[in-house]
C-alpha cells in the first residue's frame, strides 16, 4: 500500500510544480500555451488529489480496526 501512496504523493508535488512554472509563465511573459500547461496540471493535480484523499480514509480505517 505504500508504493501508491508514495507515487500520489509525488504526483502532486509534480504537478504542482509544473503548475507554478507555468502560470509564471502565462501571467509574467503572457504566453497563451502555457495557460493550457497550468490548467492540465491543475486537473492532474486533482486526479492524483482525489486518489490520495481515498488512500487516507482507507489508511485510517486500518488504524481504527487496531
Amino acid at each position: 500500500m505504500t508504493e501508491p501512496v508514495i507515487n500520489n504523493h509525488e504526483e502532486i508535488v509534480k504537478q504542482f510544480e509544473t503548475y507554478l512554472a507555468e502560470n509564471a509563465k502565462f501571467t509574467d511573459k503572457g504566453v497563451k500555451a502555457a495557460a493550457a500547461r497550468a490548467r492540465k496540471a491543475l486537473q492532474e493535480m486533482s486526479k492524483a488529489i482525489k486518489e490520495r484523499r481515498k488512500e487516507i480514509t482507507e489508511a485510517k480505517a486500518a488504524l481504527a480496526t487496531k
